[in-house]
């Protein structure tokens, strides 16, 4: 089993000039990884200053790519099969001219998989219904290019409801992308996700959650791979085993808290307490920073903040490796 790494790994890192592609680059192969998982989602104002993009010229577009410029991206590539490491985009939406430019980003950077999802911040059945005409429409282009659609359970879906829209759009070329924490926000356990999704998956995010107090508010918190409350060691084994995916991208996303997107019960879950739902103190001292506010910390914690997430990346890849070697003897000759 490959693995790779996803940018929101080091999200703040992107985020305030700390980092850019070819440096993350040097990271992936650092870690003695296998493939980089670059997130291009827009960059709101509220995530990256004016005053970031300009100095580092960013093209907020683009997220962590920061420019779709054609030397840009060869120069990435030539970086990237140096290595001999693989590349997956992860977008959001299905709107065509997006796809067709982040097709032609692909294209160019050699990434056969690209993410996106169709629902932010609620779960909405006529946006799926659209959604799923808007990915017939750019199909032939998929298929052309030999790139796959991988569609996320993001934080509103559940699982059974991604299997339910592949299932009619029927292509060989559109998958699901299997994050193996996110159907928590709507009260999933991470092991009915994966044992739903597996074979469906073309790609992986690996993360790991806990669920944590917020005043009188509760609270999914990201945290490091392998320190958190999902079954991990579950989901890897039925990854490898259940799915025909040959890529496990650790996505730590952390520092980082989500808010609970459906009602209690709608994923099955209808009570705290045990596994991935049972309750902790928050990661972070919520004394020195909120909850809600560690993905975009104030400057007089930056550096405490960045330090963090670097530690903490460093042991989620660490542990990764150690279920990979756990596991080597399931593999499929991949």
């Amino acid at each position: 089993m490959k693995l790779g790494l996803e940018t929101e790994t080091f999200h703040m890192y992107f985020q305030n000039g700390r980092m850019n592609a070819f440096d993350f680059v040097d990271q992936v192969v650092a870690y003695g990884l296998d493939g980089a998982q670059f997130n291009i989602v827009e960059y709101s104002e509220e995530e990256v200053s004016q005053e970031i993009l300009d100095k580092y010229d960013i093209d907020p577009v683009w997220g962590s790519l920061c420019s779709n410029d054609k030397d840009h991206l060869k120069a990435l590539r030539k970086k990237l099969d140096e290595h001999n490491l693989y590349c997956e985009l992860d977008m959001k939406g299905v709107e065509t001219e997006r796809l067709k430019d982040v097709i032609e980003v692909a294209e160019i950077l050699g990434a056969k998989i690209i993410r996106t999802y169709i629902n932010k911040g609620n779960y909405d059945p006529e946006k799926v219904k659209a959604g799923i005409e808007k990915v017939r429409l750019i199909e032939p282009l998929l298929i052309e290019k030999g790139i796959h659609l991988a569609i996320e359970n993001h934080e509103e879906e559940v699982a059974t409801e991604v299997v339910k829209l592949l299932q009619e759009i029927n292509s060989p070329n559109v998958g699901c992308l299997c994050d193996i924490g996110n159907g928590m926000m709507a009260w999933e356990d991470p092991k009915t996700t994966v044992d739903t999704l597996a074979p469906y998956a073309k790609s992986t995010h690996f993360k790991d959650h806990i669920v944590i107090k917020d005043g009188e508010n509760l609270r999914v918190s990201g945290c490091p791979v392998g320190s958190g409350n999902i079954d991990t060691d579950y989901c890897y084994k039925t990854l490898l085993t259940q799915s025909s995916v040959e890529r496990i991208n650790i996505e730590m996303c952390h520092p980082y808290v989500s808010t609970f997107k459906r009602p209690l019960g709608t994923g099955g879950v209808e009570y705290l307490g045990e596994g991935a739902f049972k309750i902790e103190e928050p990661y972070i001292d919520p004394t020195l920073i909120a909850p809600l506010n560690t993905y975009k910390p104030s400057p007089e914690n930056l550096e405490y903040m960045l330090e963090v997430q670097k530690r903490d990346a460093d042991a989620s890849v660490t542990y990764v490796k150690s279920l990979r070697e756990k596991y080597k003897h399931l593999e499929r000759g991949i």
